[in-house]
């Protein structure tokens, strides 16, 4: 952290614990140059990242102020999802939502993607031209329905910062994360069964199960602690759940990290029913705390957790290259994968191999941390400005995604195609439902840049709700009333 950097985090902590409050004078640069013995340009510097974040204003000819804000919008409660095996649903809006990421017209604010710009990522392509170059055979050939033996290494030692103990025959390379979800959930269920996942969750898994012809049932989830494993465990004893699917670090959608007791407890109740934990870490490397979150795979003593990973969110999606440690569906699992994709492409699994042994790969996390911790500082700020009260904004621990949750009669679907005609698009909350709930919900990424479009695009999103909020309230009051003899 440069010096500008840290004394406008010390600045941005005591407007926070209430040390400057809103509407006060800071103090003079030149005061601050004196207190803490630094330039006045580190000064103006703080002073701007700050402005840039919306705790600060300049006044002509008077100095800094604390900015006057709203109150901070509270989390969303725990949901409440329908509690009964259903047929996921939402394909056409999927659907929808893919079809239009590639359109350099619309701004995504809601899509799933990384920072693909922070110079970081160079020493990647020259890595991959490298070898491009050297146009060896083995290169453009098959190799082992395990994956690349030096990626597969490169894995293991990676995984032990989440409390893992695992070799490279403990990993099979898959093509990005979708396919170790889908590999480990076929290996473990067959069309019919039924899977509990988290309320909301990830749509590329919903779709998966669609796919499979597997049902699903929607356990109530909470934005800081995660899964219910009261109404989990009450699901059990109600219906024969195969397995449970859970993003229990840097959640997608909700960006919680559930607490390693939490995470004790629910590796406790699957040993005993005897149930398979596909568990999603996909995000997991980019929670903003060192040391990172343990996984629950760190704490499996049977080999019933299915640890599912890759670099789509830590590098690149484009280099479709993930992993999964399967335990002992590992047979199964190869299987599955045989049948689905066979042996992952080559090419891309050297690069990345590559780019984890030659040192690149952890200082390229740092940074990330950083940008996406300081990016939702700022959205967060934008979010609080430009949106509406009665809103609750979820509180991310890690990655680039937070959940923002509108009134019940809210309707984001018909949001969405609003913003259409202004070339922005939102992840709808529906998408993240089997049943369709959460159409008053939408996901935003903060891993966008920050910039004077961003803003200006949420400043937009901001007023479209705004209108529909007042739309709806308009609408409740019109309605016509019972009269009560």
């Amino acid at each position: 952290m440069t010096r500008y950097q840290h004394l406008a985090c010390l600045l941005s902590d005591r407007i926070k614990q209430g040390l400057y409050r809103s509407g006060e004078r800071l103090p003079s640069v030149r005061t601050l140059s004196s207190e803490h013995g630094v330039s006045i340009s580190t000064v103006q510097q703080a002073y701007h990242l700050l402005e840039e974040k919306q705790l600060i204003v300049p006044q002509p000819r008077s100095g800094y102020f604390v900015a006057t804000h709203k109150a901070t919008p509270p989390v969303p409660a725990l949901t409440r999802p329908v509690q009964r095996p259903v047929e996921v649903t939402q394909w056409d809006s999927v659907l929808e939502l893919l079809s239009s990421r590639t359109s350099d017209e619309v701004i995504q604010l809601g899509s799933g993607m990384p920072d693909l710009t922070q110079p970081t990522l160079k020493p990647l392509w020259k890595i991959m031209g490298r070898l491009a170059q050297k146009q060896q055979t083995e290169l453009l050939n098959y190799d082992s329905l395990l994956g690349v033996s030096a990626l597969r290494e490169q894995v293991a030692r990676l995984t032990i910062d989440s409390g893992c103990q695992l070799t490279a025959e403990d990993i099979v390379i898959t093509t990005g994360c979708h396919e170790a979800l889908s590999v480990s959930i076929r290996a473990v269920c067959a069309p019919g069964d039924i899977i509990a996942v988290e309320s909301p969750a990830f749509h590329g898994t919903m779709q998966t199960l669609r796919g499979l012809g597997i049902r699903v049932i929607e356990i109530p989830t909470d934005s800081v602690t995660g899964i219910s494993l009261d109404a989990l465990a009450l699901a059990f004893e109600q219906w024969p759940i195969k397995a449970v699917v859970v993003v229990p670090n840097c959640n997608n959608p909700l960006g919680f990290i559930m607490p390693e007791a939490r995470k004790r407890a629910l590796l406790a109740l699957a040993q005993r029913v005897d149930a398979a934990i596909i568990e999603d870490d996909v995000y997991g490397e980019l929670a903003w705390d060192y040391p990172r979150p343990v996984t629950l795979k760190s704490l499996d003593m049977d080999g019933r957790v299915l640890l599912c990973s890759s670099f789509s969110k830590t590098l690149a999606p484009g280099l479709r290259v993930g992993w999964v440690a399967p335990g002992r569906y590992r047979d199964r699992v190869l299987h599955m994968k045989y049948i689905g994709t066979g042996s992952t492409a080559t090419l891309p699994q050297h690069t990345v191999a590559e780019f984890i042994r030659q040192g690149h790969y952890l200082p390229h996390l740092r940074r990330m941390r950083q940008v996406y911790q300081r990016n939702y500082e700022t959205f967060s700020c934008w979010v609080r400005h430009y949106f509406p009260c009665g809103i609750c904004v979820s509180r991310p621990q890690g990655g680039f995604l937070m959940w923002i949750e509108l009134p019940e009669a809210f309707d984001a679907v018909r949001l969405n195609a609003e913003l259409r005609e202004a070339s922005l698009q939102v992840a709808v909350g529906s998408l993240f439902s089997a049943s369709g709930k959460y159409r008053n919900c939408l996901r935003l990424n903060y891993g966008l840049p920050v910039n004077e479009q961003t803003e200006q695009a949420l400043a937009q999103l901001g007023m479209a709700i705004e209108r529909a909020m007042q739309a709806c309230s308009s609408d409740r009051h019109q309605a016509p009333q019972l009269l009560v003899e």
